[in-house]
């Protein structure tokens, strides 16, 4: 794995192995690194709706409502079912993301790895800040041959309790410290979730919801920006490419 710095360290521990503080792009991964339509969402449904009518007793439109409702309510499914239902986060996630068949759905994009690439680090810094474990994360990101574009990365740790998520303000807190960023300022941050790109802008951050061709489009823009590619990044901030 080429990630330079683990999380976790202070701002103050970076800047001592001669980090620069400057703005930091955060990107999420699961439908923002890859296409939304590959697959992997259908996936993980599947084996969310398996692990809830096994776990909970709940046939599949019983679990989609269940599903839909903890979302909307936590921003984030595990937390309405460690909240109510005693399921143990860890073995929830080992069984959902760790099962997912990602080496056949996903293949390398070399134009996202282009676009990537031509980002000048001496001006932005890029960090990834994902609500999935580090070891789902790791090996999405080293399939798709761009783990060596980021410095670091932000996860979800499923044995801690509370869970810490996005979009609460304190995962956001904890991602900066873990990217040794100080001013809310200087973060940005591209996202497919609604709740997220809502937390990350009333937190204080810049944030870019992504909403790729196909998908619907939500009545109001939950940020300052709304994409339908990480391509637009060159055209909203021209200032940190190379050309």
């Amino acid at each position: 794995m080429a990630f330079s710095k683990e999380p976790g360290q202070s701002p103050a521990a970076l800047l001592e192995k001669g980090n620069p503080t400057k703005p930091v792009l955060f990107f999420d991964v699961d439908n923002c690194l890859y296409p939304q339509d590959s697959g992997v969402q259908e996936e993980a449904w599947e084996g969310i709706y398996n692990y809830i009518k096994s776990h909970v007793g709940l046939d599949k439109e019983q679990a989609a409502e269940l599903c839909a409702e903890y979302s909307k309510t936590y921003g984030f499914l595990p937390e309405g079912l460690v909240r109510h239902h005693s399921i143990d986060a860890k073995h929830y996630n080992s069984t959902i993301d760790e099962g997912l068949p990602i080496e056949a759905l996903l293949k390398p994009d070399p134009k996202l790895r282009q676009l990537l690439q031509d980002i000048d680090r001496s001006k932005v810094r890029l960090w990834l800040f994902s609500n999935a474990d580090d070891v789902y994360v790791k090996r999405v990101v080293r399939h798709l041959e761009i783990d060596d574009c980021f410095e670091g990365l932000s996860y979800c740790d499923y044995a801690r309790v509370p869970l810490l998520h996005k979009p609460k303000r304190e995962k956001f807190q904890e991602a900066m410290k873990d990217a040794g960023i100080e001013s809310i300022t200087d973060c940005y941050f591209v996202d497919d979730s609604y709740l997220n790109c809502r937390g990350a802008q009333d937190f204080g951050w810049t944030a870019m919801h992504l909403i790729q061709d196909g998908f619907p489009t939500p009545p109001s823009r939950a940020s300052q920006h709304q994409i339908k590619s990480l391509e637009e990044l060159r055209v909203i901030f021209p200032q940190w490419f190379k050309n």
